[in-house]
């Protein structure tokens, strides 16, 4: 029999793995991000029922990020300790039942309340399957396979936008408003795949048992050989990690981004009702149709960014159209042109947010990835606390979106300018991160 070549080992390896682990992450997390956002679709309804200024709205909106930072790093250091599978399955199964519980909020304060223990169950879902991955791909094929899981993101908004519009048709319906349907039909599907999760994930590639001994081998070498060449520039002591200059930096670059990225999700449906003065079903199909636009971005970057094993341009400029999308929001005179720079913007963070991820899980190793990716993501998600405040209180003051619209851009702008800067580093820099530009 002829042996097996290395790249057939690896292709073969490598596909099984990708079919066994990503479905499974990608499905979860589109349930996680719908169960976070669809706030900004029941918003439309809601917030008349149970009396919600824009103002209330947004601080509601956002308090899900405090109780998410809080719990974020203990959450990802008990993973490492207890291993994905059963601790990615526990936040799943609260989480649904928390996002179930929405549909009995029936004012601020329960509104406040129930956002903050949402976000504190779904903490660690995401940093938690950032560094699963990163202990099952290598660094060639790390920023695919973290594209092809992220896009859950983008995907969650192009399903999400019609069904919670048609969801929100239910009005009526057994006694039940179609922002409570909403809330309890988009919660039940986080606690089954809970389940699912107990019965397909695996912690590890060596306890793998649906590779063959050859594939097992093989991948475990190969992730042990990075683990070693970068050993000088990785990072594998936790408390260092949490507390190194570089974590912190890329912390208060993912905070700009993703507060560049929650204030057009949380207030986005509320702007094109504004602006076009459609049906509920009519705004969810457009909120829809921007997330695909956000898959496009997130799939092409990704790709391209591997091919060339460049990270910084790749990140940093859709950090610059990004800034470009809220101009054109800010500035929108007409529907189309609103659409045009949502869509953008929507595009623009999908582009980068696979390929950020890239950066820790090649600077940090083991117990250390666990901390510091927790840590980059627990500060940063603050951003989604920090956006629909801003965007709530400078409607409320001003009575339009302009201003805070601009100053998100900013935040962009300066997000940016952190990851080239990044290029300084010498620890990115042995990592083989920082490559010649494009």
């Amino acid at each position: 029999m002829t042996a097996n070549k290395p790249d057939d080992i690896e292709q073969r390896t490598l596909r099984k793995v990708s079919m066994r682990l990503l479905p499974t992450v990608f499905v979860l997390y589109i349930a996680a991000f719908l169960d976070r956002t669809n706030v900004s679709l029941a918003a439309l309804q809601m917030n008349q029922d149970i009396g919600l200024s824009a103002k209330a709205y947004g601080l509601g909106a956002g308090i899900f990020f405090i109780g998410y930072g809080l719990f974020e790093v203990p959450s990802n250091l008990f993973l490492a300790r207890v291993g994905a599978r059963v601790w990615i399955a526990r936040i799943a199964l609260t989480w649904g039942i928390l996002a179930c519980a929405m549909m009995f909020v029936r004012g601020a304060t329960s509104f406040y309340v129930l956002r903050f223990l949402l976000g504190g169950a779904e903490a660690g879902a995401f940093p938690g399957i950032v560094f699963f991955l990163s202990e099952w791909f290598p660094e060639r094929q790390r920023a695919s396979a973290l594209s092809k899981f992220m896009v859950s993101i983008p995907l969650a908004s192009a399903i999400g936008g019609p069904v919670g519009g048609a969801l929100l048709g239910l009005n009526g319906t057994l006694g039940l408003a179609g922002w409570q349907w909403l809330f309890l039909a988009e919660g039940i599907p986080s606690i089954l795949l809970g389940m699912v999760v107990l019965l397909v994930l695996t912690d590890r590639p060596t306890d793998a048992r649906w590779l063959t001994s050859e594939e097992r081998a093989w991948l475990t070498t190969r992730l042990a050989d990075e683990r070693q060449r970068n050993a000088a520039a990785v990072e594998t002591n936790a408390t260092k990690a949490m507390t190194s200059g570089i974590v912190w930096w890329l912390a208060v670059l993912y905070f700009l981004a993703i507060a560049a990225e929650l204030g057009p999700i949380f207030f986005g449906p509320v702007l094109l009702a504004d602006a076009l003065h459609i049906g509920n079903l009519q705004i969810g199909y457009l909120i829809g149709a921007i997330g695909l636009a956000g898959v496009f971005g997130m799939l092409l970057n990704g790709a391209h960014s591997d091919r060339t094993q460049e990270r910084i341009n790749h990140a940093a400029l859709p950090m610059v159209a990004m800034a470009g999308g809220f101009v054109l929001t800010a500035l929108a005179h007409n529907g189309a042109m609103l659409i045009a720079g949502l869509a953008l913007i929507s595009f623009a963070v999908n582009a980068f947010l696979p390929v950020f991820w890239c950066v820790p899980s090649m600077m940090l190793s083991g117990t250390a990835a666990a901390g510091g990716i927790a840590v980059i993501n627990s500060i940063g998600n603050l951003g989604g606390f920090a956006a629909p405040t801003i965007v709530g209180w400078g409607k409320s003051i001003t009575g339009n979106y302009v201003g805070s619209m601009l100053l998100l851009g900013v935040f962009a702008l300066v997000a940016a300018s952190m990851m080239v800067l990044l290029r300084r580093s010498p620890r990115l820099g042995a990592a083989g991160v920082a490559a010649p530009p494009m």
